[in-house]
């Protein structure tokens, strides 16, 4: 009960890749055992740019769930919850976008690039609200510390400056300014070389891929466009063939090896390759053995969603109704 409250979460737009694993999944399962933690599947947020398409969202629910579980993340440890089933979030959204202008949402530099992304045609007022719902998930569960990737630290800050300003309005130190604790690994790069690793760029490895699945996407991945001949000599900088083998080949006298004979030539890149993909096999076969006894189980991993939201209920009610005196929307002698 005394420990620090950290809340954390994806959105269900696919399932979970390995540039997730490294970047986010196993800092939350180490974190799980420090603080009260709240893994949040961000069901409404994910609608902002998939409204035309919520089936979508909806049966990717069960793709991260069975992520989370594979990975580690234990839900005796961990609150697992779905956002849409917190009324409380979207009402505390509704009384927050009373303290943020149109023009500070447009000044949020997260929300600048996402723009540009994305290109719509006409800016959806719910995707440019993101920031303030994202406060309103973080302060209703009066989070002290938010796991983040840099990219995503102004969203942070704009969260601590509607706290900072209900509580002055309203003359109350409830809500609490949250900690930003930013990922200490780079984003991973996809197998094309150009892009971070991403579900809608195609260019991922996911936890859930078969064996044949990453045999296939290693041979496609990017590596030396010059070294043509196995005879030639050969750049590791930026080869992705390279930058994977350093992270899942724990021998790094070896991988050294591997690049000097590859500067030197006579290194093809199909047999760098055929060691990484017996390496990535070797890291996700258990991990996609787990997931597929929650796939087999499904009754058994919704049980585990099911009751990790009615527990992060009845923390977002009871905080919430404080949110309400504070206001003054109680009305306790009419209702």
């Amino acid at each position: 009960m005394n420990k620090k409250i950290i809340l954390t979460g994806d959105r269900p737009t696919g399932a979970l890749h390995i540039g997730h694993y490294f970047g986010s999944l196993t800092n939350r399962v180490k974190l799980q055992d420090e603080y009260n933690q709240f893994v949040m599947i961000a069901d409404i947020q994910a609608l902002t740019d998939n409204f035309d398409n919520p089936k979508k969202v909806t049966e990717n629910v069960k793709e991260l769930i069975c992520d989370y579980l594979a990975c580690g993340i234990d839900p005796n440890k961990t609150t697992i919850f779905l956002q849409s089933q917190i009324p409380e979030i979207s009402e505390l959204t509704m009384l927050y976008m009373n303290l943020v202008t149109t023009a500070r949402l447009e000044r949020n530099p997260t929300v600048k690039n996402e723009l540009l992304q994305k290109k719509f045609e006409g800016i959806p007022a719910g995707f440019l609200c993101y920031p303030i719902n994202q406060a309103a998930d973080i302060s209703i569960f009066l989070a002290d510390k938010v796991p983040v990737g840099v990219d995503q630290a102004p969203m942070i800050e704009q969260t601590n400056e509607i706290v900072r300003k209900f509580n002055r309005i309203y003359k109350t130190n409830f809500l609490k300014e949250c900690e930003a604790i930013l990922s200490e690994s780079e984003r991973l790069i996809g197998i094309d070389g150009k892009n971070k690793m991403s579900k809608s760029l195609n260019n991922a490895i996911f936890l859930k891929d078969s064996d044949e699945e990453i045999t296939r996407k290693i041979k496609m991945c990017y590596t030396d466009p010059n070294h043509i001949k196995i005879s030639d000599s050969g750049n590791v900088d930026g080869n992705v063939a390279f930058i994977y083998l350093d992270i899942f080949n724990s021998n790094k006298e070896e991988n050294e090896s591997l690049k000097n004979h590859y500067r030197a030539g006579g290194l093809g890149d199909m047999e760098i390759k055929k060691k990484l993909i017996q390496h990535i096999i070797d890291f996700i076969a258990p991990i996609r053995e787990r997931r597929k006894y929650y796939e087999n189980n499904m009754s058994k991993a919704l049980e585990i969603l099911k009751n990790g939201t009615k527990k992060a209920q009845v923390v977002a009610k009871n905080n919430f109704q404080k949110i309400r005196e504070i206001i003054g929307l109680n009305y306790k002698d009419i209702f």
